[in-house]
């Protein structure tokens, strides 16, 4: 693979949303961005970034497949030079009330949420610290921060990447490797339309329940 002098990202999650002005971001300061994601639209979201200093790479990789990360892993490689920063940010939901929603949408949920952000996590860290230099950014979400009712799988799974991230950017401090936690309000994404069993009732639902969850923890005012 012919590579540039330009340093490497690696963003996941990267064909909409966040993940994509992520890679715009990477793209627009000259670094050569690996752009991941498991649809073929990743494809054309990478040509449209093209031409604004660095080199976008598409690659259309199901990272909830327990392989996923290890198929990244050896594309990062392939490039022959260092990853100098990796944007984790590819995740799903599952929006309604637990007992109505497909045990299988959420455990699928916790393997791109959670393992596949602790696996790609493991051989990104550990090649970073090994070169005393990096910079590692999870997107963890708002929600995080308080119990999230008709999102409970998805709110605990972006707890668990806060927690994660925290904890890495401790352990990892003296080494040379940044690692910081976005949490970003909530927002219409792509997995938003996937959600199954939302309605307008249960979103109504959602918000009342987070109003007096907020308003027991903040007491009166």
């Amino acid at each position: 693979m012919e590579t540039s002098d330009n340093p490497l990202a690696l963003v996941t999650g990267a064909s909409s949303g966040i993940g994509y002005e992520l890679a715009k971001q990477f793209l627009s300061n000259g670094f050569d961005t690996i752009m991941v994601a498991d649809g073929e639209d990743i494809r054309s979201a990478a040509e449209s970034l093209a031409g604004l200093g660095g080199t976008p790479t598409p690659l259309q990789i199901d990272l909830a497949e327990r392989s996923g990360s290890g198929t990244l892993q050896t594309a990062v490689s392939a490039f022959g030079k260092p990853l100098e920063a990796a944007a984790i940010n590819a995740g799903i939901g599952v929006g309604g009330p637990f007992i109505e929603t497909d045990l299988a949408q959420e455990l699928r949920i916790i393997d791109l949420n959670v393992a596949a952000a602790v696996s790609i996590a493991k051989w990104v860290a550990r090649d970073m610290a090994a070169r005393s230099s990096g910079r590692i950014l999870f997107t963890s979400s708002i929600i995080a921060r308080t119990p999230a009712p008709f999102q409970a799988i998805y709110g605990a799974s972006k707890s668990f990447v806060q927690s994660f991230g925290q904890a890495l950017r401790n352990e990892l401090k003296d080494t040379g490797v940044s690692v910081t936690t976005l949490l970003p309000g909530q927002r219409r994404r792509r997995s938003s339309r996937r959600q199954a069993s939302w309605t307008p009732k249960w979103e109504a639902k959602r918000r009342t329940t987070r109003r007096r969850w907020r308003s027991k923890v903040s007491g009166p005012s």
